[in-house]
């Protein structure tokens, strides 16, 4: 015991062993305590970019392997699809916002037009609901070749320049992307089995009123219903189901609001919604305005036609997350539809009267929904 403790007093006695034991790891880690850190991020997020790169390669397979089985092309699609996969979208000069709406619709228009016509050189399948699936798994490869290549441009540049902030910046984020990717990934498999999709129940909502109703094409990919609902009149709209759809909701709205005899007393909307962490998935909630996503062009038109002719605009969303809206309907989900119906005649009995002409309209894909 005595040694041992004359042995200890002549190890701190000692500065060089001091420094050695107390000093220098310190110094070390000022030194490269950071070189270290990024290390160890950069190798976090190379693994998570490998993840992401294998599933950008399972999209870009899932489309060729649809178009060989269902269209039997006698080239090799492959070369083709590798060009539509980097195509990109320009949007608008925003810098004068006057007419930057209708530039927009029109960059979209031709964006969609094109995209249609690619897919269908690609994969001439006579099936409209077939070639629906096709565009939308040429969709779900195109986002997630692009989030590969935002993701591994990052890593680059952060690796390359030895920046901790970028790289730290992307490790915090890929979680999130890794989450959505899974998402479109497991989309896939709903696209080709032409399942439902979480942000079809506004269309499902509709297409529920409209069973047995005549249906008329009111805009491209986007049907109208007529019939007589408590003694109102009801115009309901959806897009074309059951192929992979959206339709043109606000240039049906427009022309519908112009083109009818009498006014519309009050339109509903119905669309999914952006839950919050915490909401419980499939709780519905009423509000003021017009609930329809993207990237605002349609929204505008409604809102526009809506105060022009003065017509409240009432909105009923289902809180889903944004996982949940690209993957297969959930049971809560599909479930909520018949709920929904049930405040839809509440609020109509409630803010309408009879006699009134009132329009619903039900925003989403109609990916495996008809009408």
């Amino acid at each position: 015991m005595l040694l041992q403790i004359g042995l200890v007093d002549n190890l701190a006695s000692n500065p060089i062993i001091t420094m050695v034991i107390f000093y220098l790891p310190f110094i070390g880690l000022m030194l490269y305590g950071q070189k270290f850190q990024s290390w160890m991020i950069l190798t976090e997020v190379a693994r998570s970019l490998n993840r992401m790169k294998a599933m950008k390669e399972r999209g870009r397979q899932e489309m060729i392997d649809y178009v060989n089985q269902v269209a039997k092309p006698a080239t090799d699609p492959s070369e083709r699809l590798d060009q539509m996969l980097e195509h990109f979208t320009i949007l608008p000069v925003d810098l004068d916002p006057s007419g930057i709406v209708k530039k927009m619709e029109h960059i979209l228009t031709v964006r969609d037009e094109r995209v249609k016509a690619e897919t269908k050189r690609l994969a001439p399948i006579d099936d409209p609901v077939k070639m629906s699936a096709a565009e939308n798994i040429m969709e779900v490869a195109t986002v997630l070749n692009l989030m590969y290549k935002i993701i591994r441009h990052f890593y680059l540049l952060g690796k390359r320049n030895g920046s901790l902030y970028v790289v730290i910046q992307l490790q915090m984020i890929m979680p999130i992307l890794l989450q959505e990717a899974d998402a479109l990934i497991n989309a896939l498999n709903a696209l080709k089995k032409v399942q439902p999709l979480g942000d079809g129940v506004g269309a499902m909502v509709a297409g529920k009123l409209m069973l047995e109703k005549e249906k008329k094409i009111i805009a491209k990919d986007t049907v109208l219903a007529e019939t007589e609902y408590h003694g109102r009149q009801l115009y309901l709209i959806k897009a074309e189901g059951p192929g992979g759809m959206v339709g043109r909701p606000g240039e049906a709205v427009e022309k519908l609001v112009t083109e009818v005899s009498k006014p519309i007393n009050a339109i509903f909307m119905i669309d999914a919604a952006l839950k919050l962490e915490g909401e419980t998935t499939g709780d519905i909630a009423e509000g003021i305005g017009a609930a329809i996503g993207g990237i605002g062009v349609d929204r505008f038109r409604i809102e526009e036609v809506a105060s022009g002719h003065n017509i409240p605009l009432y909105a009923i969303v289902v809180k889903e997350s944004l996982i949940e809206a690209i993957s297969v309907m959930k049971k809560e989900i599909a479930e909520t539809a018949d709920k929904v119906l049930v405040i839809v005649d509440k609020l109509i009995e409630e803010r309408t009267n009879k006699g009134d002409r009132v329009l619903l309209v039900g925003v989403g894909n109609t990916l495996g929904i008809g009408q």
